[in-house]
């Protein structure tokens, strides 16, 4: 991407940003990645950076472990590996085995489900392929400490075991030799070291001249003489001669082994770039988590749609201080291509501009940016930037000379895929004049086709704005009661700069605001006075809508949890009624398993019965079962009957009342009462019954008929 001036993206904080990317990063070849940070112009490379980031950062929220934990900056040993003749030592090798152990990780991490949950990061290895033959070949040679193993090669094995035996034999020579000095009194308190690589004892110094050999050396204070004893001389130069051959074996089988692997010098710089490239989608993932950056939407013209947007260095400072970050909306379409912010000052104006240049370079980076998942991002190949002063001593520039200057550029070079951020246009001449030469500026920048925000307090902007296709106003909103900015961008309407009521909140005095308000235009005054009430009106009704919108909510809730209370009591009565038919159902199948119980005994007795009177006594029973359901079923039917005429009644029982015979369902009138008993007469008949057998009735109203 192309930018104007050279210091845009330190104007946007972009630079900020990129430390912050940095912090994160700890490979050399990430690190570089981050400082010079790409701002990549083609859609696929975007994509691709944007999906890479998102996935990393599902792996890091998940917990899940990705095995890229090589961060040791090995590109000098590769580089040397490819050399022919070249020679690396043991720790040099380990250091190549763990980079092919983490490679050898992050291909086992990749499995067929893997690559498919995440595409975007299996596309850093698909180039290149593992070869277990390196770390095979190392492991032949090493151990897990990087020293030459004694089987390496046959003559080591030869040169280690004499060294063993060569070593042995010097160790107890010595102890022989150490018992006697010691015994004589001539050792020293440490009695024995290496010096010069050779096996010494260490005497008293005035005993020197007593023991035979070769004299190594004194110390600082030349109390102690190291003496090299004549039986130990031969036994210490072939144990010298044969470290010498060792050193040389193991040479050797070092540089058989760097001739061996070099053909695999490109494959490992391919393995470390690619660890470092993991590195840095990593590092990138992290910092999407530390400002809540998502993977917003992409689309391959020149386009802005922002939803719940932060300026990220902002939302991470509020959020060190446990404040709000209150979020912007801004668009920029073909209808729309250049918003006018206009509002008082520390109102947000600025912020709200960078966010969006910020914004867009970060994402054009492959950043994961803090924004609403449903915003969308087009593409722009040149940004351009004018904020606050940019005098220039050298050229000797006037504030708004450097501007126009700027100005200049600006409608030269601006075009279709250009997007520019100008703060305070106009700004730095005569009101009448700057804001002649700034219509004059958005008209060009219009016709260009070009995309941007400017920022003003210049009436006359705000006026062309609305009547001008393709630009639209902004204003910040200001709550006038409480005289504080609230931070809030209000789209499609330009804002007062509140000068007035700016200078009653810091406390100017009341008749120097009044000169002021004679001195203005009546004009001008009656317009700025107008935008000042209707954006209290706007917020007004902003307010009333959120009160409104949360009613809705709240109706919406009720409304849900009735028609489940409705739907639950339904349900309940439901089940009710099928336990009342199950219960029926069950009498029913209870009484007819008991009759053909009894009706299955009837006949065994019929079959046993040995005369006429025992089958007479069978019939009997039978009758007995048959009449008695029979009997049942009169005393139901006379029963729904009475229930159908009378109904029953708690009142006490009378002389005079009507009562309900319980055990035969016949009603009758109460003659007499004896005690527990009364006198009921049915028809002409009068009967004696228990209280506790009758119930009082009345007779139930006749429905009319029809």
């Amino acid at each position: 991407m192309k930018y104007f001036p050279e210091s845009a993206l330190v104007q946007l904080e972009f630079e900020k940003v990129k430390t912050l990317l940095a912090a994160h990063c700890h490979t050399e070849h990430a690190k570089e990645k981050a400082a010079s940070l790409r701002i990549h112009t083609r859609k696929e490379f975007i994509e691709l950076e944007l999906q890479q980031s998102y996935e990393f950062k599902l792996i890091l929220e998940s917990g899940q472990y990705f095995p890229a934990d090589f961060v040791l900056n090995i590109s000098k040993e590769i580089k040397l590996l490819g050399i022919p003749g070249a020679l690396l030592k043991g720790d040099q090798w380990m250091e190549i085995r763990r980079l092919a152990e983490n490679m050898q990780g992050i291909f086992r991490w990749f499995d067929n489900e893997r690559r498919l949950a995440y595409p975007a990061l299996a596309k850093v290895i698909e180039a290149t392929y593992y070869e277990k033959a390196i770390i095979a070949c190392i492991d032949d040679v090493l151990d897990e400490n990087g020293n030459v193993k004694d089987n390496a090669s046959d003559e080591l094995a030869q040169i280690r075991i004499n060294l063993y035996r060569k070593r042995n034999e010097l160790r107890r020579l010595f102890d022989r030799i150490l018992q006697k000095l010691s015994k004589a009194g001539y050792l020293a308190d440490i009695d024995e070291s290496f010096l010069n690589g050779r096996r010494v004892v260490a005497l008293q110094a005035e005993h020197k001249r007593q023991v035979k050999g070769i004299l190594h050396g004194e110390s600082d204070t030349r109390r102690t003489t190291y003496v090299e004893p004549e039986e130990t001389i031969e036994l210490n130069n072939d144990i010298f001669s044969l470290e010498h051959e060792e050193s040389r074996e193991i040479n050797r089988i070092l540089k058989a082994l760097t001739a061996r692997l070099s053909v695999y010098a490109p494959l490992l710089a391919a393995w470390h770039a690619i660890l470092g490239e993991y590195d840095f989608i990593k590092a990138k993932a992290k910092l999407g988590i530390d400002i809540s950056g998502n993977y917003p939407q992409l689309t391959d013209k020149a386009h802005v749609h922002l939803i719940n947007a932060y300026h990220p260095l902002l939302y991470l400072y509020n959020l060190k201080n446990k404040k709000p970050t209150v979020p912007t909306q801004i668009s920029l379409d073909e209808k729309s291509r250049i918003l006018v912010i206009s509002g008082p000052n520390a109102g947000g104006k600025t912020v709200s501009l960078k966010t969006v240049g910020l914004l867009q370079l970060m994402l054009q980076s492959g950043l994961l940016v803090p924004v609403h998942t449903n915003s969308q991002f087009g593409i722009f190949k040149q940004l351009m930037i004018h904020i606050g002063d940019t005098q220039s001593l050298e050229f000797d520039l006037s504030t708004y000379s450097s501007h126009l200057k700027n100005m200049k550029h600006f409608m030269e070079n601006a075009n279709g895929k250009t997007l520019f951020f100008i703060d305070e246009l106009g700004s730095g001449s005569d009101p009448n004049l700057g804001g002649a030469f700034a219509e004059v500026i958005l008209e060009e920048l219009v016709k260009k086709h070009a995309y941007g925000i400017v920022t003003t307090h210049y009436l006359n902007l705000k006026v062309m704005a609305n009547k001008t296709p393709g630009i639209v106003n902004g204003a910040m909103a200001f709550d006038e009661k409480t005289l504080m900015p609230l931070f809030k961008l209000l789209i499609g309407k330009p804002g007062s700069s509140y000068t007035f009521s700016i200078a009653e909140r810091i406390g100017l005095e009341k008749r120097l605001i009044q000169r002021a308000r004679q001195l203005v235009d009546e004009d001008h005054f009656k317009l700025d006075k107008l935008l000042n009430r209707t954006e209290q009106d706007l917020q007004k009704i902003e307010k009333e809508k959120k009160e409104l919108n949360q009613l809705m909510k709240e109706n919406e809730r009720l409304k849900k949890e009735m028609e489940q209370l409705l739907q639950k009591e339904k349900h309940n009565q439901q089940v009710e009624l099928l336990k009342h038919q199950n219960k029926i159902a069950e009498d029913k199948m209870v009484y007819l398993k008991d009759m053909e119980r009894k009706l299955k005994q009837v006949v065994f007795d019929w079959k046993k019965a040995a005369d006429k009177e025992d089958k007479k006594e069978v019939i009997k029973q039978l009758q007995t079962l048959l009449f008695k359901q029979e009997k049942k079923n009169t005393n139901d039917k006379v029963s729904k009957k009475i229930t159908s005429k009378y109904q029953e009644i708690n009142a006490a029982i009378g002389i005079g009342t009507k009562v309900l015979i319980r055990k035969n369902h016949q009603v009758g009138e109460v003659i007499e009462l004896r005690g527990k008993k009364a006198v009921v007469k049915i028809g002409v008949l009068p009967m004696q019954v228990a209280l506790e057998e009758l119930t009082v009735v009345i007779e139930k109203p006749q429905e009319p008929a029809a």
